[in-house]
């Protein structure tokens, strides 16, 4: 037989060299083709703006990188109904994004079974969340939505986690910022709410607090473990992060060891919330009111599990995926509120004059505070925490506005871009306007969620809406009774909400941070005297 590639036959092997060059570009181009003739043979040919043949929409993603959020809200905009096809590198996958109000009503309820998380949540968020609500479908989203929204619903949970933020404002928060104050410090008030806040979620869902006990690089191990779930997502070429996960490199090494510090300290405190509730049992104590506390409950009341290994699997993933909701969302948010109304000392008045008006600090008299809420939703509606959201089809469908999605599509949604519609929300869409939300009455009034979903929508609406607000507007009533918060960049202004200053993550956290002064709030006893005698409330001597 003769060897075609053998060196002494140059002509055969330079001939066999070419059509195997041949061969493979044939099937290359074949491939990439097809998928482009199937995308063509589509129902309906949905715009994508800025995409190219093979590389899709990549030359626009690097470039825009910055400002992504903002060059999808353009490209949105742009389209006749505020939605568009996302093309990958080399068609590797195919997907659709929306800013319609009417198809995301389709996509999260009329059609929910057919919208999942999917495979996309499951490869990057496995490690971090195991089975927990966030990352799953079916019956195991099911089940966990069912004992979570029963607890969610119970007045003690409510009142255990107003408890809890109070009283940490008072032993930590207000205390670190009267130091700052004192000293004329500059602080990154971004950093300070998030250590706050993860300290309000951790004593809310394990019952312990992080800032006075060993929790062995917990925090740090979470964070990393986080940051590196979003490159993950972000990632134009997923396969970069799979292959340096296979070969344990780089970020993906850090990443197991942060995972496996996150495991050891979780499965700790599990253990001694076991020991802890047959203790209780024995002296006939009341339970605790903590998430752990009340899950292992249910678990051993109302579930069986193979081994006690499977239950405590259960507890950590549950308990693991209500901390990464909680961890920086309320942060985030109230860093983007302070900014905004340092570049509106109306509604900075009109806050404090509600404020003033309280009878106490407590869940029923925050009910009152009907601007403060619309200037919260306000700042939610510009930069909601999450800014973007995915859902992975499972058969092909047509939305309401005829755009075609195909099985095993991704389809996004992005709240950040809703905010940003003309058509949803008018022609002052982008400027920060807490009136919008009230009646003539100086009422607040909700919005429907399908334009606003920030707190998602549908069956998988967030749980904790009721007490995010709840958190945001102790936090806000606390500092603002006793600072004045100085941007030191002066807060949002209409050139500077044209280009917001944010970081490409899985949540809008502001770049480089928030910095502030703190000033002592001279105005604040002159505005009591000036108000109807009525007592006001004090957060355990603070204010």
């Amino acid at each position: 037989m003769v060897d075609l590639l053998n060196v002494e036959n140059p002509l055969l092997s330079f001939l066999a060299l070419s059509l195997i060059s041949f061969l493979v570009c044939c099937l290359f181009f074949f491939f990439l083709f097809s998928n482009f003739y199937r995308q063509q043979q589509a129902p309906t040919k949905t715009p994508s703006p800025q995409s190219y043949p093979i590389i899709g929409n990549l030359i626009g993603f690097l470039r825009n990188r910055h400002r992504f959020h903002d060059w999808v809200s353009d490209m949105l905009s742009q389209t006749p109904s505020s939605t568009l096809q996302v093309n990958s590198f080399l068609n590797l996958s195919h997907g659709v994004c929306t800013a319609n109000p009417i198809n995301l009503q389709h996509l999260l309820h009329s059609n929910f079974p057919n919208y999942i998380k999917g495979s996309r949540y499951h490869d990057v968020l496995h490690d971090l969340l195991g089975y927990g609500i966030f990352s799953v479908d079916a019956h195991l989203w099911t089940l966990q939505r069912k004992i979570s929204s029963h607890e969610f619903n119970t007045k003690s949970l409510k009142h255990f986690i107003s408890d809890v933020v109070t009283s940490q404002l008072s032993d930590t928060l207000v205390p670190f910022l009267s130091n700052a104050c004192k000293d004329n410090q500059i602080i990154d008030l971004q950093e300070t709410l998030q250590k706050f806040t993860f300290s309000n979620i951790c004593k809310v869902a394990f019952g312990v607090d992080i800032t006075s006990m060993d929790n062995s690089g917990f925090v740090k191990a979470f964070d990393d473990a986080v940051e590196i779930c979003s490159s993950r997502f972000l990632s134009p070429v997923p396969t970069i992060w799979k292959i340096k996960r296979l070969l344990n490199l780089g970020s993906e090494k850090r990443f197991k060891q942060a995972i496996k510090v996150v495991n050891d300290f979780a499965l700790e405190i599990i253990k001694s919330k076991e020991k802890q509730e047959l203790q209780n049992y024995k002296e006939n104590t009341g339970k605790n009111q903590d998430l752990l506390s009340r899950f292992t409950s249910k678990t051993r009341l109302e579930m069986e599990f193979e081994d006690e290994e499977k239950r405590r699997k259960f507890l950590r993933d549950i308990v693991i995926s209500f901390i990464l909701a909680g961890k920086d969302s309320t942060s985030t948010a109230l860093t983007w509120f302070f900014w905004l109304i340092n570049g509106h000392p109306r509604c900075v008045r009109l806050i404090l004059d509600e404020v003033v008006a309280l009878e106490g600090f407590n869940y029923d008299e925050f009910k009152k505070l009907n601007y403060l809420h619309a200037a919260l939703s306000e700042s939610l509606r510009l930069f909601p925490p999450v800014p973007i959201n995915s859902r992975l089809t499972v058969n092909d469908d047509v939305w309401p506005d005829g755009t075609y999605v195909g099985k095993g599509w991704f389809a996004d949604y992005s709240a950040y871009a809703m905010g940003r519609m003309e058509k949803v929300w008018g022609p002052d869409c982008r400027e920060f306007k807490p009136e919008r939300w009230l009646d003539d009455d100086g009422v607040f009034q909700p919005s429907d969620q399908f334009k606003f979903p920030v707190f998602h929508c549908g069956p998988r609406m967030c749980l904790g809406k009721d007490m995010a607000y709840v958190q945001m507007k102790t936090i806000v009533v606390a500092l603002m009774r006793e600072f004045e918060i100085i941007a030191v960049d002066g807060g949002a202004s209409a050139e500077k909400m044209m280009n917001p200053p944010y970081t490409l993550s899985l949540l809008l956290k502001m770049r480089g941070g928030f910095h502030v002064r703190l000033q002592k709030r001279r105005d604040w006893q002159m505005t009591l005297k000036q108000t109807s005698p009525r007592k006001t409330g004090k957060i355990n001597g603070v204010c």
